[in-house]
Parts: structure tokens; sequence; C-alpha cells
């Protein structure tokens, strides 16, 4: 049985996520479809592990494209195999700085108040 993979969306209709993939699209067309690929293959349970994805604790996972950039989608897990992406950057190091991490546990926290049943 698949995943499925969900964008986060604002109180006011907004999508990061998809709008973070948009300006990768026009600007990096390689990098977008590497990770649009990478979205893609989160809907197998086998690409829930490094070198693919890496938990970030508390619930939080991070998707990995190493490029020009170094490519991140955060996300996390929600219940009938559901996944759903909250937060996206590209940064040079390894680690992700801490504001994206606070960003995406914001989102993460705003979804689960608004959609949780």
């Amino acid at each position: 049985m698949d995943f499925t993979v969900e964008f986060y969306e604002t109180t006011t209709g907004a999508c990061p996520v998809r709008e973070f993939l948009d300006n990768l699209k026009s600007g990096d067309p390689d990098d977008f479809a590497a990770v649009v690929a990478g979205l893609a293959k989160l809907k197998n349970r086998q690409y829930h592990r490094e070198p693919l994805s890496k938990p970030l604790g508390d619930g939080l996972f991070e998707l990995r494209h190493v490029g020009k950039l170094n490519t991140r989608v955060l996300w996390f897990f929600v219940q009938n195999r559901r996944i759903v992406a909250v937060h996206a950057l590209r940064n040079k190091g390894q680690s992700i700085p801490i504001r994206d991490i606070a960003t995406a546990r914001e989102r993460m926290k705003d979804w689960q108040k608004r959609e949780a049943p």
C-alpha cells in the first residue's frame, strides 16, 4: 500500500512548498526534476530512510537532494499513510538552519490543529 504526498496550505490558501517548487522549476529545472522524483519516491516506504530521507526529530523528516545547492523538503506523517510536505529550502551547508526547522514545526502544528480529526 502506497503513501500519498500532500502539500501544507496556510489559512489564506498559500502553498509554500508548491511555490518553492514553481520557483525551482524556472530557476533550476534539473534540481526541480530531482526533487519531484524524490517526492514521488516517498510514496514507497523503502525511501523513508537515508540517503533520500532523514528524521529530524519530533515527527519531522527531510527529503534530501544534493545538487549545486542542497535542496530539502521538510515533511511529516499523518494517519492513513499520508505525508504532508510543510517547508522547502536550498542551502550550501549540510545542516538545516534552525529558523527553517522552526518554520516547518510551526506549519506542522498548524496543520495538526486545523486538519486532525
